[in-house]
């Protein structure tokens, strides 16, 4: 069973998506993920989106370690369900509304913005999370990594998950990579807006 990690919310339980659609982050993964961005104040009073959120957990233990705000965007019901649960945890333990969910998909939420409600605004965000499902490729998935891309704010995050046993991902021009780290069958992207 997953959990939060560290912060106000620590050790609590995270909801899973019942069946094998969804690919949760390991534990050991997100601790490894979560300790680098700590380390570089990235956590802290930021404003984050977590895209093909799943259950939420990358998100939610964003916001248990002092987020300012963090939008889950995830298109699958009962995925969209599992993250209002995982959210709601969280935000009592906070004691605020951090935590908010979007049900659509990624293209949706990057292209429209704010114009369609998004809980964020639409303004640009400090750290993306995203955790595609590993088949995503192409062309198709490149244009979703440039909108992310383009989310950001100057100096922002986008930190992508994808198999260790895949080519690297093709890095949107406007990224720099900050670093590249592996942890068993999983490779985390970090790139930074230059910006």
């Amino acid at each position: 069973m997953s959990r939060i990690i560290a912060g106000a919310a620590a050790g609590r339980p995270l909801r899973s998506v019942p069946g094998t659609g969804t690919r949760p982050t390991t534990d050991r993964t997100k601790e490894a993920l979560f300790s680098w961005l700590s380390a570089r104040d990235w956590t802290d009073g930021t404003r984050v989106l977590d895209l093909y959120a799943g259950s939420g957990s990358l998100g939610c233990e964003a916001a248990s370690r002092g987020a300012a705000s963090v939008v889950l965007v995830e298109r699958h019901r009962r995925a969209a369900e599992v993250c209002r649960a995982n959210a709601a945890m969280v935000n009592e333990a906070l004691g605020r509304t951090v935590v908010s969910v979007r049900a659509s998909s990624v293209e949706q939420v990057l292209a429209v913005g704010g114009a369609q409600g998004l809980e964020d605004g639409g303004e640009p965000v400090d750290l993306i999370l995203a955790d595609p499902p590993y088949p995503e490729a192409g062309e198709a998935f490149h244009a979703v990594l440039a909108a992310a891309a383009a989310r950001l704010s100057p100096g922002g995050l986008l930190v992508l998950e994808r198999s260790a046993r895949d080519p690297a991902p093709r890095r949107p021009a406007t990224l720099e990579e900050v670093d590249v780290r592996a942890y068993g069958e999983t490779a985390l992207y970090l790139w930074q807006d230059e910006r």
